[in-house]
């Protein structure tokens, strides 16, 4: 690794405006970000994927690697990433910086707490959540009715038995009882103020909006009115600010914020994004799980808040995963067949990303174990779409694996960007806003909404919050809400729920089906594999 000083003089970026964590991590000071005003000189190139298998596609290896792909062939890039959650990497993952010779540096402390951003944004919301069972103890001018709180608490870890509690037992002292539960912190809604703030003055603005249940006479209680944004804001004080590290080869990523993208927004801060795209001629960006998630999010949530707008599309396919949507087994190969099958999975995603006005180039993820039948099947299939297709190996050959892919994206960036393109209006209801979603971008026939979001949405509207952008909550691992229904499903009901205020980050959050935003560990967790070693180097990760 080079010295962290050194990756910020190819951006521009003097030491003075560095806050250095150790030799190899930093985080830019306030007078170093750009404002929302500025006009941003870099391209901003999206990465986003089809429904992954569980083990993902190697979205952020991709990423990572086109970075170093355009820099070796002369490009002036940066990324701008999420945070990795102590969740996966104790869950199924084991790691949330990429793979191979395409990680960001130093990868065990960016997985392993970085620069505390995420016990920051943890320990703000559980303030409010401990201000809030306050001032239900001591009865205090608010009246809180404690059966109509909806602010639950926060853990970075995966924990399915804090998905429903009961807290304030043992007597009178120790608060009133009630039934409240745990998210992940990367479902906080905390997380996504973070990431959609442009500055301190919107982060306390969005703080203080926050809407944590209702008085007994039905009005709203807020962050502002539990007095809570000053010191919530003073927690995020070092948070709000993106994190400098670097890639494998040494190209300068900002990595920030980390919300998921089938429980919250999927994307990373605005505020790296657009210093990203201010420092650099190409800013490399993701959005997950997959386009169906993260990328509409991208678009209809960030975009239409921050003003930013990508210039090129890549999505990221992989055998494995058209093997699965083909009806195979994604852990061996199979027959050619269901690779075929596969690609209408694949053809679906790319209409979704046509909705937006873009062609994507499809960026074929090569694992150890794909054959060249499989490869060639998929690029048969791009090429019978009109698309264009690079074969990626960046997980072993780094930046020269990405080097087809980096020529495609400058083709494509040379020429005019699309317009701006949403898929719905502000102003229209909530439930045409849910089914443009669902049905362009998931392919979903009817939407069912259930009596409990049908109240929530009548709620919604007598609030004034119903021209709130959606955020819909679903499985990652299929179109549908069902994750056993891989491929591409047609005639399907999503079936919604329940539906969330979440005034502070400006949306809408539709739950469906049996979307949790507490995950739970698998049978055999990656934390089985992690240690110290008597030397104090973690191992496993």
């Amino acid at each position: 690794m080079r010295p962290i000083l050194d990756i910020a003089a190819a951006l521009d970026l003097h030491p003075d405006v560095l806050m250095c964590y150790g030799e190899h991590m930093a985080k830019l000071r306030l007078s170093a970000l750009p404002k929302k005003e500025a006009k941003s000189k870099g391209k901003i190139i999206l990465v986003s994927a089809i429904n992954p298998t569980r083990s993902g596609e190697g979205k952020t290896t991709v990423s990572i690697g086109l970075a170093q792909g355009l820099a070796r062939i002369g490009q002036r890039v940066a990324l701008a990433l999420r945070e990795p959650s102590l969740g996966p990497i104790f869950g199924v993952k084991g790691g949330g910086t990429g793979g191979g010779r395409c990680q960001l540096e130093p990868s065990t402390r960016i997985n392993m707490h970085f620069t505390g951003d995420l016990h920051a944004i943890g320990a703000a919301h559980n303030l409010l959540a401990a201000l809030l069972d306050n001032a239900i103890h001591f009865r205090s001018e608010l009246d809180l009715e404690h059966r109509q709180v909806f602010w639950r608490r926060v853990l970075d870890v995966n924990d399915r038995a804090l998905r429903q509690t009961v807290i304030g037992l043992g007597g009178r002292l120790n608060g009133v009882p009630r039934e409240t539960g745990f998210d992940i912190t990367a479902a906080s809604e905390v997380m996504a103020i973070l990431c959609l703030s442009e500055d301190l003055t919107d982060l306390k603005a969005r703080l203080g909006r926050i809407l944590v249940g209702f008085d007994r006479a039905g009005h709203p209680v807020t962050a502002q009115s539990l007095q809570a944004t000053g010191a919530m804001a003073a927690l995020l004080q070092d948070a709000i600010l993106p994190n400098l590290v670097q890639s494998t080869e040494g190209v300068p990523a900002f990595v920030h914020g980390g919300p998921f993208g089938n429980i919250a927004h999927g994307c990373n801060s605005v505020i790296a994004t657009r210093t990203a795209a201010t420092c650099a001629d190409f800013a490399v960006t993701e959005a997950g799980f997959g386009f169906d998630l993260g990328a509409e999010k991208f678009f209809d949530i960030k975009c239409r808040s921050s003003g930013l707008w990508p210039s090129v599309v890549v999505l990221v396919v992989t055998a494995r995963a058209l093997r699965i949507h083909g009806g195979g087994d994604p852990a061996s190969p199979g027959l050619i067949q269901e690779i075929e099958r596969g690609l209408a999975h694949l053809e679906h995603h790319v209409h979704s990303v046509r909705a937006f006005g873009f062609e994507p180039i499809i960026a074929i993820n090569y694992f150890e174990g794909d054959t060249q039948q499989e490869l060639a099947t998929i690029e048969k299939g791009c090429t019978q779409l009109g698309l264009t297709a690079a074969l990626f190996t960046g997980y072993t050959d780094g930046g020269a694996g990405a080097e087809a892919l980096a020529h495609a994206v400058i083709a494509v960036a040379a020429q005019p960007t699309p317009p701006v393109r949403y898929l719905y209006d502000l102003d229209s209801p909530p439930e045409e806003k849910i089914a443009a979603v669902a049905r362009t971008i998931y392919g979903a026939s009817h939407i069912e909404f259930s009596r409990t979001a049908r109240k929530d949405l009548e709620r919604i509207r007598s609030l004034g919050y119903d021209q709130l952008p959606i955020c819909i909550a679903k499985s990652h691992l299929s179109l549908s809400g069902d994750p056993t229904l891989g491929s591409h499903p047609s005639k399907f009901t999503l079936p919604v729920e329940s539906v969330r205020i979440a005034a502070g980050a400006g949306y809408l959050l539709v739950l469906t089906g049996d979307i949790v935003t507490m995950p739970g560990l698998p049978h055999d967790p990656a934390a089985y594999r992690i240690d110290l070693s008597d030397d104090g180097e973690i191992m496993g990760i």
